[in-house]
């Protein structure tokens, strides 16, 4: 499995990672504003934000490859929806929809703590 989950070639569907912690709405990026990371193709609103990318990518990108965190706890690796997210300490998480990531919220530190153990091994797992 890739590390970074990317539908349609792009790392979180094309929306621009730094965009998540710059308001309270994630910004689609643009594909001619771009770099490839860790296998990934990673889009930005803005050549600022590709810059900051470019200087510190994994203060942006998000955790556990860009699959489902909640998931990820579960022990499963499944895709995202990247209109459902939070920033918890500093770091991104995805998860696969707005429902999930409800119930992610409602106990999220103990989902990242299991998230963790079961990462990066489920890449290989599947």
């Amino acid at each position: 499995m890739p590390v970074y989950f990317a539908p349609e070639g792009a790392a979180m569907a094309g929306y621009d990672p730094v965009s998540y912690f710059q308001g309270d709405v994630p910004v689609q990026g643009r594909p001619e504003i771009s770099v490839t990371w860790k296998g990934a193709e990673w889009h930005f609103a803005s050549l600022e934000n590709r810059a900051l990318f470019e200087a510190n990518p994994r203060a942006f990108a998000p955790q556990f490859g860009g699959y489902c965190s909640y998931a990820m706890a579960q022990g499963i690796l499944k895709g995202t929806d990247p209109g459902a997210w939070q920033v918890v300490d500093g770091r991104l998480y995805l998860t696969f929809s707005p429902e999930i990531e409800r119930k992610w919220r409602e106990d999220q530190l103990e989902y990242i703590h299991q998230a963790e153990g079961n990462w990066p091994e489920i890449l290989y797992r599947e």
